[in-house]
């Protein structure tokens, strides 16, 4: 399902706070091919108390738990890779084959990384929830799949903000370029003694 004009936020499929929206516009004919909705602080502020409260349970989910969910999410992106590429191509003027194989490769790259990691890294307790956010453009779904995988595996519970991958079909729909949250930042997880 591809839906540009709400957000996924608590598990479902939200009008925004505030209507508005912009156009998606293809560089390579310059011609809008749809328009998606933006988000305001309101829709930040619903993301992020949705992310507080799935915090409370995710975070005492176990590894195991983690890597099912995260071998899960690699199952469907690797299933779609052809229409995240498709989208990105679209969205940013790409060439097709290099849509495919390194932009959407690239998330799933990050993606697969961070189970290998997860499967053998010693984590602290999770800090905090998190809410991700990026902008329609530039290497997207390399960006998502870094910020959302890294969040999950830590037990940090990330909820998107933005629909720009639900534009484009992106599974889970978790843009993230950016991350708010009440982590630490730039620290990465210790290793326990």
């Amino acid at each position: 399902m591809v839906n540009r004009m709400q957000f996924y936020i608590d598990g479902a499929w939200v009008d925004p706070v505030v209507k508005k929206s912009t156009p998606v516009v293809n560089p390579a004919t310059e011609e809008a091919m749809y328009e998606i909705a933006l988000g305001s602080k309101a829709d930040v502020d619903k993301a992020a108390a949705a992310a507080k409260r799935a915090f409370e349970t995710f975070s005492q989910t176990t590894r195991e738990e983690r890597v099912a969910l995260l071998e899960k999410i690699i199952g469907i992106y690797k299933n779609r890779l052809k229409d995240i590429g498709a989208s990105v191509s679209d969205e940013m003027g790409a060439p097709l084959p290099m849509a495919e194989k390194l932009q959407a490769g690239a998330g799933l790259g990050h993606l697969m990384t961070t189970l290998e990691v997860l499967k053998n890294y010693q984590f602290e307790e999770p800090v905090g929830s998190a809410v991700v956010c990026t902008a329609c453009w530039s290497w997207q779904p390399s960006d998502s799949a870094c910020a959302s995988a890294t969040r999950l595996v830590e037990g940090c519970r990330a909820r998107a903000l933005s629909n720009a991958a639900a534009g484009t079909g992106m599974p889970g729909a978790a843009p993230a370029s950016a991350s708010s949250a009440p982590l630490r930042r730039n620290q990465a997880p210790k290793r326990r003694p």
